[in-house]
């Protein structure tokens, strides 16, 4: 299909099974394809593989617990560096290993991953994030649509 690279036709596809897990991703990409479209294509897989990563370890790490002491740490706090970097901070702090050690009783092998975890819920409850997602494209680009949480849906 050497046309279809030449003329900027072609796809972006994933899908993932395991267990009862399953992901599908999927943009056709035409001539007339905005580049913010793909980017917005591209976040969503991100973000679908983050959280399933990190749900992977919840076996293991409690992630609840994690996610409260996130959620402890960020509160009344602003979106701006001078907070997060104070936030940051806290995370050195001998309460913040013990919820790290705590959430790991199950196999403390998994330390780095619970701080990892910990950090990014923590800059992510400010409102910061690591790589461009899907609510902040959607912020700048009126016409990109959030995907609608599963659940009850209002009868018509």
């Amino acid at each position: 299909m050497e046309g279809e690279e030449s003329s900027g036709i072609g796809s972006v596809e994933f899908s993932a099974k395991w267990k009862d897990w399953i992901a599908v991703k999927k943009i056709t990409i035409r001539e007339d394809t905005k580049p913010e479209e793909v980017a917005f294509s591209l976040a969503s897989i991100r973000q679908s593989i983050d959280r399933k990563a990190f749900e992977l370890f919840g076996e293991y790490i409690n992630i609840g617990e994690l996610d409260d002491y996130a959620s402890k740490i960020a509160s009344n706090r602003k979106k701006n560096f001078k907070d997060m970097a104070e936030v940051i901070q806290q995370l050195s702090s001998s309460e913040s290993r013990k919820v790290v050690e705590d959430s790991c009783s199950k196999n403390p092998d998994l330390k780095d991953i619970a701080s990892t975890y910990l950090f990014r819920k923590v800059v992510q409850t400010l409102g910061f994030d690591f790589d461009v997602n899907q609510e902040m494209l959607a912020k700048v680009y009126k016409e990109l649509k959030l995907p609608k949480p599963r659940g009850r849906q209002p009868k018509k």
